[in-house]
């Protein structure tokens, strides 16, 4: 599953400031991705707001990416769930042709045991050929998937490739790295992290600060899957506030400030989300324009 190695991007879904979905500028956001080193695209993740898209949105959300891309990067979508009825019965019905792999959060909210979250992924490997990144991020669903788990599901689903893993946790990274089957990928879903991960053994990144800054951060992964940790830090150094700054309020109500400084797309965010607030608007600005 070499396609996954490196830095893949969490896209953004651009709004007008009608908040409808603004697909020019989705169209020029994957253009800038592309033409700046990232390894694969990720469709409709959190970074997406996929809790505010419509399943009409969702579709055309895809069409456009898929379209645009003209198959030059791997494409991943998001498809997850605390319903895993609702999980299979998307699988099944969406047009998946042009799709690479699936990546499916743990269940949020519910807070199953560690045996509910080994049940509710097997049927879902069970339901598709497709290949399905776990991604594992306790900070919003409410509960730790824990490495024993996600090593389980590893083991005994071929179609289960990998993981984001988005704990913040480096102790967590080092077991999956350790203990991990051979061909497994350790994916960090923390920017802060990820030239850490990739450093210990890691595959690379699903990364939010990589469609702002694109080729400044893809760069530094490949320097990181390259051994050359000295030249990989340097750049760490010169991004990791722009990191911090993106998280400061929300997600990605942050990116879509950077995006609005780079002339990608409006800063716009639906409800509940609101925009990055006046004085990280200002902090983002200087920094990019720093840089």
């Amino acid at each position: 599953m070499q396609k996954f190695v490196g830095t893949g991007v969490a896209l953004v879904t651009p709004f007008g400031e009608d908040l409808s979905v603004d697909f020019e500028a989705l169209k020029k956001l994957v253009n800038y991705t592309i033409d700046n080193g990232t390894n694969y695209l990720v469709i409709n993740g959190t970074t997406g707001e996929s809790g505010t898209i419509t399943k009409q949105e969702k579709a055309e959300i895809i069409n456009v990416i898929v379209t645009e891309n003209k198959g030059r990067l791997p494409l991943v979508l998001g498809v997850g769930s605390n319903n895993t009825q609702t999980v299979i019965d998307e699988l099944q019905s969406l047009n998946l042709s042009n799709i690479d792999a699936i990546l499916s959060v743990a269940p949020y909210y519910s807070k199953p045991t560690q045996e509910g979250f080994y049940q509710h992924f097997k049927a879902i490997a069970l339901a598709t050929t497709k290949p399905i990144i776990l991604y594992n991020v306790p900070g919003r669903t409410a509960k730790n998937m824990e490495p024993a788990t996600i090593l389980r599901l590893a083991n005994d689903f071929d179609n289960v490739i990998g993981v984001k893993e988005a704990g913040n946790n480096q102790q967590q990274y080092l077991e999956l790295i350790k203990n991990k089957p051979k061909d497994f990928l350790i994916i960090s879903g923390d920017d802060d992290l990820a030239l850490g991960v990739v450093l210990a053994g890691g595959a690379g990144v699903i990364s939010v600060i990589g469609q702002g800054l694109p080729k400044e951060f893809s760069t530094m992964i490949q320097l990181g899957l390259a051994g050359k940790n000295k030249e990989a830090y340097e750049i760490y150094y010169q991004l990791i506030d722009i990191i911090n700054y993106i998280f400061e309020e929300n997600n990605p109500a942050g990116i879509k400030a950077v995006l609005l400084k780079k002339g990608i797309c409006l800063d716009e965010v639906r409800l509940p989300l609101v925009k990055a607030s006046e004085q990280l608007q200002t902090k983002i600005s200087d920094f990019i324009d720093n840089l």
